[in-house]
């Protein structure tokens, strides 16, 4: 049986992830606003050294199992090709071959490299790219963070706190109101493993936009391809918050992202690329290599339509609550909305379920703080599978939040849990999504269908809005195409043009 990434055997629970080397992974990884940067000459990084190669060694299965795996498929090849041509204009290792390029399995937006001369991009990331000079601005970018040893700045405090704590961190502050956290500890909609990353400074993130720029005119490319890039960037984000809710509490986190408000750098880059020799796009050779690649989430992870979620290999099916959206991670599945937030994950199970119960809350606070844990555990069967649930009370700097764990026996060695918050006396609102968990027929899993980029030509006569009902959505098929394509209400298509769906 398939199980997927954040239902992994190996991981211990949603907060406590079995990894070997957590310093150094943290070490690559963690951020910290306010860092200061060197200057950086194009070409003229430092040589990656011996510890840093033993750092991105140690971390690189890490990533790989916390990002869902390497994607595999021939559009794989044609990322690793143009990722280490990229590098190899940083100057940390001429040989292309002393680069590691992966594209990761993931339906999060993200790319980020390490040291080491480990470089990762997502296939979502990849399919809201229009032309290979945007693949290879944004591994440009991440290439830049590695030069200008952007992580081996941030060191001495990462190395204070393992992934462990990092984790741990988060999920105690939304509990407990640890102010250091400052918006963290507001948030529990976190994208699975993106807990991982946090901000890069605005400096960082010049620096090494600037970097990109410098590597993309001396390997050819367009260097205005920067700025396309987090255009788009900044107009899918604009669109998740339209499609999630237009309020600021349901807008996705800005801090789930390694690189956020790219809305903010479009002008600086585009300045930036001015006077920048380089004009190759390849953007032919780009839409040939993605036709087909998987959009979205893979099955293998489950899948979220609108509200509801579906594993068509673990065989279990949920509705999240009206007014509330989905976000499917490779460690979990987070629930968001106005009025509380919740995630749905999984842990070693011995066959008792309170055990399970008190497990999850006693991993939700931190070292040295109080443990929350629920006044009585109750029994109970939820559409035939043998369920129990406790909620536990918390002061927090905002007020007591109400803190549950519902947890579903699937068999004598699984089990799955939601945890949820909500304001003191509201815990309720969860309850039809708690009563809508259920398993699903072998019929209904063999049903669930992927979606996938489909590069299309226009033909004469097409329109957008017709072109757009083509998308496997049920709603903002034609937003969601304008976005995709790079397209504007007063955007003309051209018989002859290529175009971007997402098809089943």
């Amino acid at each position: 049986m398939n199980r997927p990434k954040f239902f992994h055997k190996n991981i211990r629970r949603r907060t406590g992830l079995a990894l070997a080397s957590a310093g150094a992974l943290a070490m690559a990884l963690t951020g910290c606003v306010g860092a200061t940067t060197a200057p950086v000459t194009p070409g003229q990084a430092g040589a990656i050294t011996a510890q840093e190669k033993q750092y991105g060694a140690e971390a690189h299965p890490q990533l790989l199992q916390q990002f869902g795996g390497a994607y595999n498929a021939p559009v794989s090849n044609y990322v690793e090709r143009v990722g280490k041509n990229i590098a190899a204009q940083s100057g940390l290792a001429s040989a292309r071959d002393a680069y590691t390029v992966t594209l990761l399995n993931s339906p999060v937006n993200n790319a980020f490299a390490i040291p080491g001369g480990y470089i990762y991009t997502t296939r979502q990331l990849v399919g809201l790219m229009d032309n290979e000079a945007e693949l290879a601005a944004v591994l440009g970018h991440e290439v830049g963070h590695v030069a200008a040893r952007h992580s081996q700045q941030r060191q001495q405090a990462a190395q204070q706190n393992s992934l462990l704590g990092v984790l741990g961190a988060v999920v105690s502050g939304v509990l407990l109101g640890n102010s250091q956290l400052g918006q963290l500890g507001q948030e529990l909609a976190m994208q699975g493993s993106q807990l991982l990353t946090l901000k890069y400074s605005r400096s960082q993130e010049m620096q090494a936009d600037d970097l990109g720029v410098a590597y993309l005119s001396s390997a050819g490319y367009e260097p205005m391809a920067m700025a396309s890039v987090l255009e788009s960037l900044a107009q899918q984000n604009n669109l998740d918050a339209q499609l999630m809710g237009s309020s600021a509490s349901n807008q996705v986190p800005e801090w789930a992202s390694t690189h956020p408000d790219p809305a903010s750098r479009v002008r600086d880059a585009a300045q930036d690329a001015q006077g920048k020799p380089g004009s190759v796009t390849n953007r032919d050779a780009f839409l040939t290599a993605i036709n087909g690649m998987l959009y979205g989430d893979d099955p293998k992870q489950g899948i979220v339509d609108g509200a509801s979620f579906v594993h068509p290999d673990l065989r279990f099916a949920f509705q999240a609550p009206s007014g509330f959206f989905l976000v499917n991670g490779t460690q979990a599945v987070s629930i968001s909305g106005q009025s509380g937030r919740g995630q749905l994950s999984s842990g070693p199970y011995s066959g008792n379920l309170n055990n399970y119960i008190n497990s999850v809350f006693g991993a939700l606070t931190g070292d040295g703080q109080a443990q929350v844990q629920p006044a009585q555990i109750q029994r109970t069967t939820v559409n035939g599978i043998p369920a129990a649930y406790g909620t536990a009370r918390a002061n927090t700097g905002n007020g007591s939040v109400d803190v549950t764990v519902f947890a579903y026996e699937f068999s004598n060695s699984q089990a799955f849990h939601f945890v949820t918050i909500t304001q003191a006396g509201q815990a309720g609102v969860f309850n039809p999504m708690y009563q809508s968990m259920r398993r699903i027929s072998a019929s209904e899993a063999a049903n669930v269908k992927p979606r996938k980029i489909s590069v299309v030509t226009v033909k004469s006569g097409d329109t957008m809005q017709g072109l757009a009902s083509r998308m496997a959505y049920d709603n903002g098929k034609l937003e969601r195409f304008m976005v995709l394509n790079s397209l504007s209400q007063n955007s003309t298509l051209q018989p002859g043009q290529k175009v971007k769906l997402v098809t089943y």
